[in-house]
């Protein structure tokens, strides 16, 4: 295949060529449907290749919104203590993820792997769930994210946009898309990018349930945004119809962020795509040809990771291993009573969010669209490679009960925050370094507990598959097969200063 530059330009030549060696798969499904006959037991390819039509605006929205979005991505102002931003956990140097199994949010300093807490760097703990990929994200199947689908649009819901969020009918009205909702909450996480009260004026209107409305959480960060001059001018490029600076929103923020994530972090120019648009099998290497068969064929993937962008958007319980701190869920108080540190740490994921137990340990299904360069995997980060994740999948329980936390990625931060007292005495000081030992064990606890491993394992959905070894690196070979060649190296995507001044998350 030819080598593109690394640029948007770049990717239009490679898209415009793969468009004129697939006219007649673009008019017809047929050329897909051909080569599933001819590779028996692969029915369930995609019923057809991937269009502009997919996506939002139809791949193309603005370039003035996109600049204003790519800006707004890198810069640390849209954070409570201006220290982190969205690329912080989504670097185009590390595929759109941070690179690790559980990342550190606001406190902690540097990127990817290399990001740390030290003595005088303390953090809040980690963020519980793993950093998910920002691939394709601008498509319209893409109707449900987070890893508990808890930011979803939902045509018969009754709330501003169509959008069932944890901000429920406090959501402000006019974001464009899913992927707009989205960007509205890691700003008003206090691990992830708000802090905690009385580090900031934003963590301040959260912690007093002030986030939506005039000087709410919202309203003080678009506030700081339109104070920067140049800001203001990227907004007026982006939005004509705004009259005064004053009229500029956090909304208008989500909808330039969600327009640059679209279009910078489009992926559908794949080998397995080039497959599709013309019908050529040959465009893919005999290896990932034969994980291709056993993907739509013996070992089972497309039961879940179906469609255009392999994943069905649904929900499962595939008895992932669980490492971090977790959610706050269960009753389970086993790790209070042998460390006395207050907390319980189980994730029950979608049941967060619909309240039905029979939603507990489901996650949605994650595209696999690049998916060689997200790890590591799992809704926690739990594996760091490919070929671990896939015998996983292949005998579930079993592979659970075998699990090690060392296959994760987890920085150990030298210092963490915990609270103290209430109301107006609240307060937040270093966990006492001798405890520290008992505060680590939360990473793993879980996972060391027979009684809620147990729990996890029998919510399992998936049958354990006799693959050979074989299996595995002829589905690995098909996973590559997968990843998109312009998004190997993003570097280009990086920009060299922000408006705000602040130093770029680079």
């Amino acid at each position: 295949m030819p080598k593109i530059k690394n640029s948007f330009a770049g990717r239009c030549r490679w898209l415009h060529r793969l468009a004129i060696l697939g006219t007649s798969a673009l008019a017809s499904a047929g050329v897909v449907a051909d080569a599933a006959e001819k590779y028996q037991g692969s029915t369930g390819l995609p019923a057809a290749p991937i269009t502009d039509a997919d996506y939002y605006e139809a791949g193309a929205p603005s370039a003035a919104k996109v600049k204003l979005g790519q800006a707004l991505f890198f810069d640390k102002i849209l954070s409570g203590n201006r220290d982190i931003a969205c690329a912080t956990c989504h670097h185009p140097n590390h595929a759109t993820t941070d690179g690790v199994s559980l990342g550190l949010g606001t406190g902690a300093s540097g990127l990817g792997p290399k990001r740390s807490a030290g003595p005088d760097q303390p953090v809040f703990g980690r963020v519980p769930r793993n950093s998910p990929s920002l691939f394709n994200r601008g498509a319209h199947e893409f109707s449900a994210l987070f890893h508990d689908g808890r930011v979803e649009h939902d045509a018969e819901i009754d709330w501003p946009g169509g959008f069932s969020t944890p901000a429920r009918d406090k959501l402000p009205e006019g974001l464009d898309s899913v992927l707009a909702a989205q960007a509205m909450f890691p700003v008003i996480s206090a691990i992830e990018m708000a802090g905690q009260p009385g580090q900031n004026e934003i963590a301040d209107a959260i912690a007093t349930k002030r986030v939506g409305g005039p000087d709410g959480a919202w309203d003080r960060i678009a506030r700081r945004v339109r104070d920067v001059p140049e800001y203001v001018n990227l907004f007026r490029a982006a939005y004509p119809e705004l009259v005064s600076p004053r009229e500029i929103t956090f909304v208008h923020v989500a909808n330039a962020i969600a327009a640059f994530e679209a279009k910078a972090f489009r992926a559908d120019a794949s080998p397995f795509d080039l497959f599709l648009r013309t019908g050529d099998v040959s465009v893919l290497e005999e290896d990932a040809r034969r994980g291709m068969e056993l993907f739509y064929g013996d070992a089972g993937c497309s039961g879940c990771h179906s469609g255009p962008f392999q994943t069905d958007q649904a929900f499962h319980a595939v008895a992932m291993p669980q490492i971090g701190p977790g959610k706050g869920d269960g009753s389970d108080d086993s790790y209070w009573r042998a460390t006395g540190f207050p907390v319980r740490l189980e994730d029950f994921g979608r049941e967060r969010v619909t309240q039905d137990p029979a939603d507990r340990y489901k996650f949605r299904t994650p595209s696999l669209r690049n998916v060689e360069l997200t790890g590591p995997w799992g809704h926690d980060g739990t594996y760091r490679t490919l070929e671990a994740v896939i015998r996983h999948m292949l005998d579930p329980v079993v592979r659970l009960e075998a699990y090690s936390p060392d296959e994760a990625f987890l920085s150990v931060p030298a210092s963490v925050l915990a609270t103290s007292g209430k109301g107006s005495s609240l307060r937040f000081d270093p966990i006492n370094p001798r405890r520290l030992a008992d505060y680590r064990k939360r990473d793993v606890w879980v996972q060391t507990s027979d009684s809620l491993r147990g729990g996890i394992a029998a919510a399992n959905e998936l049958p354990s598959r006799p693959g050979s070894e074989a299996w595995v690196q002829d589905l690995v070979a098909f996973l590559r097969a997968l990843t998109d060649p312009t998004s190997r190296q993003l570097g280009h995507l990086v920009p060299a200063t922000v408006p705000s001044g602040l130093p770029v998350a680079d």
